[in-house]
């Protein structure tokens, strides 16, 4: 199982994805916003209230611009990364991949920069993030998101609306945050050293004042003195250990009180959130993918610019052509159906009305068999007439089994004609629509031409279905059907050539269970 370290270092690597795809939180999305459901510790506080040095504080690196009036006039969102001890201490932004700062002098001009990118040098704000990554032995695993402080003025070169402004950005990073209860509140006491003497705070630390149900944490920062003197912020951390332990005021406190236990109280908490939250994470993200999919598929995939990638495409928009054909034919979509019926109604139908009464009559049997041989006597059956019998009732089918293979080749062709307006991935590509139009009709050409040919070839094996037995009992067969229950007179049928009755209607019923074989 995934170890807390790895989960933020996870959340960190998905909040620098959101702020790549545009995605930094707010109403305005179009999707659901991911970076909303990421847990988060949101720093908030008045202008020139020491938010920064705390920070600095809690990294042990001078690295955040410093100046009068707003200086954080974009959110930056920092991420911490603790690192094996002895490594190499680095910074890295989301905007500058695979570039390392060592000289943190060098990250915060690039803080300053990266805002004037955006804001241009003014004191405008923008609500677009700037990604920061700190690793480092000498910090905890924790995510931070440094605020433009709130003002109740605008300075020069600000519009009146600055304060609102400011106010709404803040608010729409911690809106899911804002906690009337406390619940989620860490509250934090900058500059208490500064406090005048006789005067402590411990009325709001020990929660009189204003009760959250996490602690509060006092702080000492570094002053402007001790910048001025360069003092680093390993030996600020030091001198602020030193002034909670050697304070009368707040000893009983000192070791809940300074940056560091504020670094570790908050890492501990944004892990416990992320373990409670993986679940609607996880939830979130397959939502989303399943939206951006769909999506996807409205527009339609990029296209790749090489030539084997363009080729998969291609062959993958064949298959799904054919996956839709095939559903057409084996069941799934209509179509299939209609081949069936040609074969179970169109075909019977066509040699039901085929003329095998006329052909094979007694007077046209006669004339054929008689006309067969010539002036040369058969001497046992006349076997020439039989084949000539036999070819000219094979003929009658060749008409209806060629019609049989153009109506499924017409079936045939209307399916492909939608299946092609069905597969969706295809609309995007008229060309590519026609040129798979043509090559399937111009398949099921050849294979129309070639399935004639194996119909007539059947047909012509078939030939030697009607055997000579069947000629024999011909005539006992009509004389039967001419007068029923009565004797055989098959002698007078074959002198007088004329049987009685009709007998139509029984040959037609023989030969028409004989077609259907």
């Amino acid at each position: 199982m995934a170890t807390m370290d790895s989960l933020i270092g996870l959340v960190n690597r998905i909040q620098r994805a959101c702020t790549a795809l545009g995605d930094f939180g707010g109403d305005d999305q179009a999707f659901s916003s991911l970076w909303d459901a990421l847990p988060s510790v949101a720093v908030v506080g008045g202008q020139s209230s020491g938010k920064s040095s705390v920070l600095e504080s809690i990294v042990g690196r001078d690295f955040l611009p410093r100046g009068s009036g707003i200086v954080t006039r974009r959110p930056l969102v920092l991420q911490l990364q603790q690192i094996e001890e002895g490594q190499q201490e680095y910074a890295e932004f989301g905007h500058l991949p695979q570039r390392h700062f060592t000289d943190f002098s060098l990250v915060r001009k690039e803080i300053q920069d990266e805002t004037d990118r955006i804001t241009g040098k003014t004191k405008q704000i923008s609500p677009v993030p700037i990604h920061l990554s700190i690793y480092s032995p000498y910090v905890v695993n924790l995510t931070l998101i440094d605020l433009p402080g709130l003002t109740k003025v605008a300075i020069e070169g600000q519009p009146e609306s600055i304060a609102q402004d400011i106010e709404d950005m803040v608010r729409s990073y911690v809106e899911k945050e804002v906690d009337p209860s406390g619940e989620r509140t860490f509250g934090v006491l900058t500059k208490l050293d500064l406090m005048d003497k006789g005067t402590n705070a411990l009325d709001v630390l020990e929660g009189r004042s204003y009760r959250l149900q996490h602690p509060w944490v006092g702080i000492v920062n570094r002053s402007q003195l001790d910048i001025n003197k360069n003092i680093d912020m390993i030996d600020a951390r030091r001198n602020e250990r030193e002034y909670f332990a050697t304070s009368p005021d707040y000893a009983h406190l000192a070791s809940k009180m300074g940056s560091e236990y504020l670094a570790k109280l908050l890492s501990g908490h944004l892990e416990s959130v992320i373990r409670a939250r993986i679940p609607s994470i996880t939830s979130l993200i397959n939502k989303s993918i399943d939206e951006l999919e769909s999506e996807l598929d409205h527009l339609g995939r990029p296209i790749a610019v090489d030539a084997g990638a363009q080729l998969y495409t291609i062959l993958e928009l064949c298959r799904a052509f054919d996956r839709i054909f095939k559903e057409h034919l084996d069941g799934g979509r209509p179509g299939g159906d209609r081949i069936y019926g040609v074969f179970d109604n169109q075909l019977p139908a066509a040699l039901r009305k085929l003329p095998f009464d006329r052909h094979l009559s007694l007077q046209n049997v006669k004339k054929i068999v008689s006309e067969a041989d010539g002036y040369q006597p058969h001497l046992i059956a006349p076997e020439q007439g039989y084949r000539r019998l036999i070819e000219g009732s094979v003929s009658y089918f060749r008409g209806p089994a060629e019609a049989t293979a153009d109506a499924v080749h017409f079936v045939l062709k209307e399916l492909v004609r939608k299946s092609i307006g069905e597969c969706q991935e295809l609309k995007r590509f008229p060309s590519l629509q026609s040129t798979i139009a043509g090559a399937a009709n111009e398949s099921l050409e050849k294979f129309r031409d070639e399935s004639k040919k194996t119909v007539i070839r059947l047909v012509d094996m078939e030939s030697s279905y009607l055997t000579v037995e069947f000629f024999r009992r011909l005539p006992q067969e009509v004389e039967r059907a001419g007068n029923p229950g009565g004797n055989p007179r098959s002698q007078e049928v074959e002198k007088a050539g004329n049987p009685r009755g009709n007998p139509r209607g029984n040959l037609r019923e023989k030969l028409s269970s004989r077609s259907n074989h």
